[in-house]
């Protein structure tokens, strides 16, 4: 058979037979393109789907979604007072417009990092192709991804995941910069750029990296400065040999000595990382609790600035050896908001992070105020009452309590005005017995003193003269009460923040009364002089307090605007040395009211309703003549201290309860006491476990065995007047 006869295979409908001579049918051309193009389309599937990047945000969601690691601080008229950094991932500042960064710095890194950005639609195939022709030919290969590419990185950070250097990687890589620069702007794009790169360290950012490495801020930066910037991107942690060398070769230069310098600066000692002035560190702790937080408070700028110098003077005047903490705050007394909160300033400090505007110290005799105040209020005294400072001893569950003054001296009686203004300690516990204890300790709850968690009797006799803690920010708001009339509501300290209807706790007479005794430069002069850093050349309400063993020295007052509180101590609660009532505190509150009233002097409150003037004399001239106020109704003309003669008969020493101890080392004649009494007892008599001691105005020395006794004063028909047990060991 000729060859010629025989079917050709690739016939349709023709048949081929096998070895068995069986038929089979052949396939066609159709078929295979069919099948071709089947795998064709399912393996450009594949890879479409292996190579889709994750979707991308549009250029406002980037923005919103950008978390400094940084939050701030605001005063009331959004100037910048503080920030805190609250995210130690990283450090970025807030996110950077194109317009606010040098011209210089986008050019340069343009230039350096993606020359062809502005033509290319986010890939730039020349380069592509330039860096797989290198490898053909075995050089290093050449960088070839796009601002637009690393961009897409940072906002899907699975694009450039360690080990990502595949072909797969980087074709999504490709893929994800394609559709950025369809949705994004070519400025957006270079913005995002900037604010997004790791530039050295933990700083990200155009922001971090200008205030880190060259302490400026981003629109500061000169084109030295953009080409040192440049240089860093591909090697961040390079040294500054690399990076002059890099950055020498971007700016063409020949001498490349200036660069070194400058790159071996830029990489040196770190430098401030902060914008702001760094006013109100112990705020920004306790408000700036998340990132990105913008806080507006209720500070000024100004009188911040002025507290904080006013305390600063203060402390380096008195030297870390005698005090090294200090706080102030200053409140507007209408709206209740915080104008200066200073917590501390540093300096000599050895815990300058301890806020001392919120920290609970013992309070000394800034207290009693809110004592008189009570006691007048009730009718228990008058601010012309005779009250007797002399020594006193209290029986406690805990033994005697022996109050002291601050002189420890003694000025027998004084007029209620004189006491709480010279701040003498015996009175106030004299008139505590009048209020009670715990009365006194729930009116103190009402004014807002929190710190006081205990019933009356936990704090006894010594809570008039301040054994409780409070801190800085209730004082300041209990002040503030009484420049209000005795209705409190609490400080604000965020601006907005809704306002506390007023209760009230003192009345408007008691409180204004009380007010005019602490702004009486003449009742205090006993114990301040009369030209003491208290008095100001205008109105005002001051208290001083000091607590036990020096620890604390307080200095509160207020005037019809303003009330300023000033604490001076060591946070750590070691005592102070040489350090006064008038020494420590005081000169900074002098300082700060000076500043605040400098155009508008204070003014007098006017006198309320419930309140009567009367010019009255002291039988014995006790005090000067003067006019006094009184509640209405309890106006009075002469005033004088109770005669002997009408005081009940009493044992005043030994107290009840009393203890002493024997000291063996001392003749036994040699330690007897003497037996205290007071009012008429002219006619009674002592008695000494049933013994006769003789008359009792003769008040004997007497000595006693050990083991407990008791003592009698009795009068002439064998009556026991009073009678008190004491125990000798």
């Amino acid at each position: 058979m000729r060859p010629s006869s025989l079917p050709p295979n690739n016939v349709p409908g023709h048949e081929c037979r096998d070895g068995a001579g069986e038929t089979r049918p052949r396939v066609g051309a159709r078929g295979v393109a069919v099948v071709t193009i089947a795998v064709a389309a399912l393996g450009l599937g594949v890879a479409d789907y292996a190579t889709y990047p994750a979707p991308l945000p549009d250029y406002a969601a980037a923005r919103a979604a950008y978390r400094p690691s940084e939050a701030w601080l605001y005063d009331r008229n959004g100037v910048l007072v503080d920030s805190s950094r609250v995210n130690f991932a990283a450090r970025r500042l807030a996110w950077t417009p194109l317009d606010q960064i040098a011209p210089a710095v986008p050019q340069t890194i343009v230039a350096a990092e993606d020359r062809r950005f502005a033509q290319h639609g986010g890939v730039d195939w020349l380069a592509l192709a330039g860096s797989a022709w290198g490898r053909v030919k075995g050089q290093r290969a050449r960088g070839a991804s796009t601002l637009s590419m690393q961009v897409a990185a940072f906002l899907s950070p699975d694009l450039a995941a360690p080990g990502a250097r595949g072909w797969r990687d980087k074709w999504r890589q490709l893929r994800a910069a394609r559709a950025l620069e369809a949705r994004w702007t070519k400025p957006q794009i270079l913005e995002a750029y900037l604010n997004l790169a790791p530039f050295r360290g933990e700083a990200q950012g155009i922001g971090a990296a200008a205030l880190g490495l060259f302490g400026k801020t981003p629109v500061a930066l000169s084109r030295e400065d953009a080409v040192l910037l440049a240089a860093l991107l591909p090697d961040p942690q390079g040294s500054a040999g690399r990076l002059a060398t890099r950055a020498c070769r971007l700016a063409r230069a020949r001498d490349c000595t200036g660069y070194q310098a400058a790159a071996a600066s830029m990489l040196g000692p770190a430098r401030s990382l902060a914008l702001d002035p760094g006013l109100a560190p112990h705020l920004s702790d306790r408000l700036l609790t998340s990132a990105g937080a913008r806080v507006h408070t209720t500070l000024d700028i100004r009188i911040q600035r002025v507290a904080a110098a006013a305390l600063r003077r203060q402390l380096q005047g008195l030297g870390g050896s005698r005090a090294r903490d200090g706080a102030v705050l200053v409140v507007d007394n209408e709206s209740g908001d915080v104008l200066a909160y200073v917590g501390g300033i540093g300096g000599a400090s050895t815990a300058p992070a301890v806020d001392g505007a919120s920290s609970y110290r013992q309070a000394g005799s800034t207290l009693k105020p809110f004592l008189y105040a009570q006691a007048i209020e009730r009718g228990y005294l008058t601010a012309a009452s005779i009250l007797d400072d002399s020594p006193v001893q209290l029986d406690t569950a805990s033994g005697l309590y022996v109050p002291q003054n601050y002189d420890r001296g003694f000025k027998g009686p004084v007029s209620a005005r004189a006491a709480l203004a010279g701040s003498l300690n015996v009175p106030a516990v004299r008139t505590l017995l009048l209020v009670g204890v715990d009365p006194f300790r729930d009116r103190l709850w009402d004014m807002g003193y929190r710190g006081l968690t205990e019933a009356g009797q936990y704090y006894g006799f010594s809570l008039a003269l301040g054994s409780a803690e409070v801190t800085l920010l209730e004082q300041a708001a209990a002040y503030r009460s009484l420049a209000l009339g005795g209705a409190w509501s609490p400080l604000r300290v965020i601006k907005g923040q809704p306002r506390t209807a007023p209760r009230q706790v003192t009345t408007g007479p008691a409180a204004w009364i009380v007010g005019d005794m602490m702004a009486d430069p003449n009742a205090r002069a006993a114990t301040f002089g009369l030209d003491s850093a208290l008095r100001l050349p205008f109105w005002a309400a001051v208290k001083t307090g000091t607590s036990k063993a020096m620890r604390d020295n307080w200095c509160i007052g207020y005037s019809d605007r303003f009330t300023v509180a000033v604490w001076v101590g060591n946070v750590e609660g070691d005592p102070m040395r040489a350090v006064s009532g008038t020494s420590g505190a005081a000169p900074v509150w002098r300082d700060v009211m000076m500043a605040l009233h400098a155009r508008v002097p204070g003014r007098a409150p006017v006198r309320p309703a419930g309140v009567e003037a009367r010019q009255i004399v002291f039988e014995r001239q006790i005090e000067q003549p003067r006019r006094e106020y009184f509640l209405a109704g309890t106006g009075q003309t002469h005033i004088d201290a109770a005669p002997r003669e009408t005081r009940r008969p009493r044992i005043v020493s030994p107290v009840a309860g009393t203890v002493y101890a024997i000291d063996p080392d001392i003749p036994p004649d040699r330690q007897r006491f003497a037996v205290a009494v007071a009012g008429d007892v002219m006619a009674q008599r002592l008695m000494l476990d049933g013994r006769n001691l003789g008359p009792a105005s003769a008040q004997p020395m007497i000595a006693a065995a050990p083991g407990q006794h008791r003592l009698g004063l009795v009068d002439a028909g064998g009556a026991i007047v009073d009678e008190v047990r004491f125990t000798v060991r």
